[in-house]
């Protein structure tokens, strides 16, 4: 990796504890679970290497270069060394923490860069209620006809090439958002439990319809339901591409809106959400107002399925469903490498009447979302877009039941109308509804 000049002195992999850098082994666990070695074979492009390549830069080494920091963003950030990892390598809090240095280096720096960076993490995902504004306006767009005419009069060769490509597989945002489908608090006759609703930033723009479905299960298995308005992104997406600062600022708005000590849990139900949620204490540990409620909320948030096996969900009755669906599962990287939860969705699944369950060949393999991964490695991410359909078309499914926005939406565009693709928690909610009508 060629030297140059690190423009000022290291922050993060600087302050970052060193016991962290040297959990690696350097056993190589890691090589067969990691997308991108797997890909090129080449050291730098594994966890090991990439481990490395930071604690000699911690160590003074070498200085953080545009190469290294390419390298930083041609990791997916899936977590599977994680789960193969023998000496529990904190690799989240490490692939943060170098990605925050790239960028506090600025060794990537260029004005479309830092333009796009500045609208979409500075401005769109920081200020919730501009984010809204912006997906009315995309509503209209799409349910207007606009879409369709700009698609067929040619304009879009107009447009930037990478945005042109992208046009395409604009996700499709909903007529109404999550806070005007959920009441801020809605109770069961018997409340068992109190819990607090988090509705998400893309979950609800895109899928406002699984939050509703979230909430309706949760007033099923007895839980009284507080979903705050405006919640806003969680910061996930800040954290993930180098803005820790950003993200401690979204985490202290997203703690303001809850009153945890009313609260029994906090319920997620977006796997790469809820893998950053649980780190709370580690984003907010050296801040004095916030460090003991962050440790309590790490303490109480709870993915929806985890929760539900947690306080033994109710199974819907079984009644003529007619023909059986077959369907399979998707696990969210987020969901199983980040949060090791993989038991808890196929449970939901088997206890669905109809519901025949296929297990897919490579199920915790990464579809290739990765947060934006998919928008800014494209061809890395088409191949696992395309080794992951090929999987699921192998079992025969027409229902593909994920966790995540992200693979949801990235799956779907890769299956087209082959197979539907469904949060599981939908398919239980669906389940219940067909129970009270039976």
């Amino acid at each position: 990796m060629s030297e140059a000049k690190t423009l000022t002195p290291l922050k993060y992999l600087g302050d970052l504890d060193y016991s962290v850098v040297q959990q690696c082994m350097h056993c190589g666990m890691c090589l067969p679970s990691c997308p991108t070695y797997l890909e090129t074979k080449k050291e730098r492009n594994s966890p090991r290497g990439r481990i490395a390549l930071m604690r000699s830069i911690a160590d003074g080494e070498l200085k953080v270069t545009k190469e290294f920091g390419e390298e930083m963003y041609y990791c997916l950030g899936c977590l599977a060394c994680t789960t193969a990892c023998p000496a529990g390598v904190n690799y989240p809090e490490l692939f943060e923490n170098a990605r925050a240095e790239v960028e506090h280096q600025g060794v990537l720096f260029n004005p479309e860069r830092r333009f796009w960076r500045w609208l979409t993490l500075n401005q769109l995902f920081s200020k919730p209620r501009l984010l809204r504004a912006v997906g009315r306006l995309l509503w209209l767009y799409q349910v207007s006809g606009l879409s369709w005419l700009v698609r067929k009069s040619g304009l879009l060769w107009l447009a930037p090439k990478n945005l042109r490509e992208l046009e395409p597989s604009t996700p499709v945002v909903q007529r109404r958002f999550s806070d005007e489908l959920i009441e801020e608090s809605e109770a069961p006759s018997g409340i068992r439990y109190r819990v607090g609703l988090l509705t998400g930033c893309v979950q609800d723009l895109i899928f406002p319809d699984v939050n509703r479905a979230t909430a309706d299960v949760l007033l099923e298995n007895g839980c009284e339901v507080t979903t705050p308005r405006l919640q806003g992104c969680c910061g996930s997406l800040h954290a993930h591409n180098g803005d820790l600062d950003q993200a401690a600022e979204r985490a202290r708005a997203l703690l303001d809106r809850f009153d945890l000590s009313s609260l029994d849990a906090i319920i997620t139900n977006a796997a790469g959400c809820g893998s950053h949620l649980k780190h709370f204490s580690n984003l907010l540990r050296d801040d004095a107002a916030y460090a003991t409620k962050a440790a309590e909320w790490d303490q109480k948030v709870k993915d929806i399925s985890e929760w539900l096996v947690a306080i033994d969900f109710r199974k819907p009755s079984k009644s003529d469903t007619g023909e059986a669906v077959t369907a399979t599962y998707h696990e969210a990287c987020h969901l199983c490498h980040g949060q090791g939860i993989s038991s808890q969705p196929r449970e939901l699944l088997k206890s669905i009447p109809g519901l025949e369950l296929v297990e897919l060949e490579n199920a915790t393999d990464c579809c290739g979302s990765a947060g934006i991964y998919n928008i800014t490695q494209p061809e890395q991410a088409g191949k696992l877009q395309k080794a992951k359909v090929a999987s699921l078309q192998k079992t025969g499914a027409s229902l593909v039941a994920t966790a995540n926005p992200g693979c949801h939406l990235q799956i779907q565009n890769g299956l087209g109308d082959s197979a539907t693709v469904i949060h599981p928690v939908t398919l239980l909610a669906d389940a219940y509804r067909k129970e009270r009508k039976s």
